[in-house]
C-alpha cells in the first residue's frame, strides 16, 4: 500500500480522535476504508487515539512511521544492451535511429517508448530556469503571426487561408489584432501602421519574430532587417529587437495573445467575410479581450493602458509611412522589369534575376537585397519606360548614346581625316554604317587618336575609306609609314583603245555598228 503524505495522514487521525467513523473519514478525505482502517489500527497503536494525550506533529508521525518504501524497480526491457546505446549516445544518434538498429541488429523486440524511458535516464536533464522580464509602460510591444484557418475573401468569394497579426503592449498587455490574407511587406507594414494608430502612440521597442518580411538574416550576432522594415522603424522612432530563432518564450506575452485570439474570439464562430470579421475583433478588443482580468497583472488590460500606458506610449509623426507595397519583379532580357503596366530599367548583369520592387507614392526603388540599385520616378502611364544609359551592355549602349550628330563631333575631336572618313560612312545610302562608325571611334579608344588620325588618312589617299580598312592599317603598322607621294602628284590618264573598233574587227564592226 502506498504511504499518504504526513498531512493526509495527521488529518485522519485528527477525524479519528474526534470520533469519526472510518467511512465517513474515506468519503470526506477520497481515500479507500481499508487505508483508513491501516493508519486508524497504527494511531491506536502508538496511543494516537487518546483525548488526553497531545496530537501527533508531523516530524513524530516521520520518526514513527520510519522511511517510506521505495516503490519496486522494474528493470528496463533495453538494460541488456546498455553498452550499445551509451556507444551510439556518444555518437549522436538519434532515439528513433537507436530503436530501429536494436530491432534490426540485435533482436530487441520492445517498443520505440522503452528506448526513450531508457535513454532519458541515462541522460537526465536538468530543468532550465527562466527569467520573467517586466518592462516599464511605453517601453515594448511584441509582434507576430498566426493562422486562423480559412475566412471568405470579398473579392473572390471563396475561402482563403487567414492570419492572424497581433501587437502586445508589454506592460499593459493591451494588443491590438487584424486578419490578413498573407504575410508579405505590404501587409506586414500595413499592419504596424495601423496598430500604431489604434493605440495612438508608438512604443520605444518592437520584438519581433524571424519573419522574412522584417528579418532579412537571422543571425544572432548581427541580424539583417529589410529595408522597407528599417525604414519603417526609423519612420516611427523604435528599436526593432529580433528573437534568436526557435524561442519563442522570447515573446512570450504576443504567443500568448495569438493563442487568445485564436481560441477566444475565432473558435466557433463564422464570419460573412474577412471584412465583417475584422470589424468584429475590433469591438472584441475593446469590449471584451481589454476588459478581461488578465492572468499575469490580475488587472484588465484595457484599464491598464488608459491609467499608465497610453501618456507613456512616444507622439505619432505627422505623417503615415508612405511606402505602398513591395513587389519582387525579374529583370527580363531587354534589363526592364515589369511593374503596372509600366517598365523600369535595372542593370543588365541582373538578367534573369528576381529584385525587390518598393513602390512609393510618388517614386519606385530597386533594390538588389539591401543594395539599392535605383530610383526613378513612378510611371504616370501605362507602356512608359524609364531608362538608364549606363544600364546597357557597353558594347550596345553605344547605338544610344552615340547617335550620328554625336559620332561626327567625336570624329572631329580625333582629326580633319576621321571626321572625313565618319561623315562619308554616314552619308552612304542605303546601307546604314552606323556600326562601322562606332567600330572606328572605338579603334581611337585602343590604339590613340594619332594613330587613328593617320590610319583614316591612309585609307582615304588609297581610295578604301572603310573601318576594316582603318582597322587592318592600325594592326599591320602602317599609319607610321609615309604615304607614297608618286601616286599624289601623277595625273592617271583615261585609257582609250590606241585603234579604233573598224580597224581591228574590220568588216565585221561595220556589220555590228549597222545592226
Amino acid at each position: 500500500m502506498e504511504r499518504l503524505n504526513l498531512n493526509s495522514i495527521c488529518d485522519i487521525v485528527y477525524r479519528l480522535r474526534r470520533g469519526q467513523s472510518e467511512r465517513g473519514i474515506a468519503k470526506d478525505l477520497g481515500h479507500c476504508r481499508h487505508t483508513v482502517r491501516h493508519y486508524h489500527y497504527l494511531a491506536r497503536e502508538k496511543g494516537y487515539l487518546e483525548l488526553h494525550g497531545a496530537v501527533p506533529e508531523p516530524d513524530e508521525l516521520l520518526r514513527e512511521l520510519g522511511p517510506a518504501p521505495s516503490a519496486p524497480v522494474v528493470v528496463s526491457t533495453v538494460e541488456p544492451y546498455r553498452s550499445v546505446v551509451e556507444d551510439l549516445l556518444k555518437s549522436n544518434v538519434e532515439m528513433m535511429t537507436i530503436h530501429s538498429r536494436l530491432v534490426r541488429e540485435h533482436g530487441y523486440r520492445g517498443s520505440y517508448s522503452s528506448v526513450k524511458r531508457f535513454v532519458k535516464r541515462l541522460r537526465p536533464k536538468t530543468p532550465e530556469v527562466c527569467l520573467r522580464m517586466e518592462t516599464p509602460p511605453g517601453r515594448e510591444a511584441q509582434v507576430d503571426f498566426g493562422g486562423v484557418g480559412k475566412i471568405r475573401d470579398r473579392a473572390t468569394g471563396k475561402l482563403r487561408q487567414a492570419y492572424c497579426f497581433v501587437m502586445t503592449l508589454s506592460y499593459s498587455r493591451h494588443q491590438y489584432a487584424e486578419l490578413v490574407f498573407d504575410q508579405k511587406m505590404e501587409t506586414w507594414i500595413g499592419c504596424h501602421r495601423r496598430a500604431f494608430e489604434f493605440f495612438g502612440g508608438v512604443p520605444e521597442e518592437i520584438v519581433i519574430d524571424n519573419l522574412k518580411a522584417a528579418v532579412l538574416k537571422a543571425d544572432l550576432e548581427n541580424p539583417t532587417l529589410s529595408v522597407p522594415y528599417t525604414r519603417l522603424a526609423r519612420h516611427y522612432g523604435f528599436l526593432v529587437h529580433p528573437c534568436r530563432i526557435r524561442t519563442p518564450e522570447h515573446k512570450g506575452k504576443v504567443e500568448n495573445g495569438v493563442r487568445y485570439v485564436q481560441r477566444s474570439f475565432i473558435a466557433g464562430r463564422e464570419f460573412v467575410d474577412i471584412e465583417e470579421a475584422n470589424r468584429k475583433l475590433l469591438e472584441w478588443l475593446i469590449n471584451e479581450a481589454g476588459l478581461r482580468d488578465h492572468g499575469t497583472t490580475h488587472e484588465a488590460p484595457l484599464k491598464r493602458f488608459s491609467e499608465t500606458e497610453a501618456s507613456a506610449l512616444m507622439e505619432l509623426p505627422a505623417a503615415p509611412f508612405e511606402l505602398v507595397r513591395v513587389a519582387q519583379c525579374t529583370v527580363s532580357r531587354d534589363t526592364f522589369i515589369a511593374l503596372d503596366g509600366s517598365y523600369y530599367q535595372a542593370p543588365y548583369k541582373l538578367v534573369g534575376r528576381k529584385l525587390d520592387v518598393y513602390v512609393y507614392e510618388r517614386i519606385v526603388q530597386i533594390y538588389d537585397g539591401v543594395e539599392l540599385l535605383v530610383t526613378y520616378e513612378r510611371a504616370t502611364r501605362k507602356g512608359q519606360r524609364l531608362t538608364r544609359d549606363e544600364f546597357y551592355p557597353p558594347e550596345r549602349s553605344l547605338y544610344l548614346t552615340r547617335p550620328r550628330e554625336q559620332c561626327s563631333y567625336l570624329a572631329s575631336l580625333v582629326g580633319p581625316r576621321c571626321r572625313e572618313l565618319v561623315d562619308g560612312l554616314l552619308s552612304e545610302r542605303p546601307l546604314d554604317k552606323l556600326r562601322s562608325v562606332h567600330g572606328v571611334l572605338r579603334l581611337g579608344e585602343k590604339y590613340g587618336s594619332a594613330r587613328l588620325e593617320r590610319a583614316c588618312a591612309r585609307a582615304i589617299h588609297y581610295g578604301d575609306p572603310s573601318y576594316v580598312r582603318v582597322k587592318k592599317i592600325l594592326e599591320a603598322g602602317l599609319d607610321r609609314e609615309e604615304i607614297d607621294s608618286y601616286l599624289t602628284q601623277m595625273s592617271l590618264p583615261v585609257y582609250e583603245h590606241a585603234r579604233s573598233a573598224e580597224e581591228l574587227f574590220g568588216e565585221l564592226a561595220v556589220e555590228v555598228g549597222r545592226c
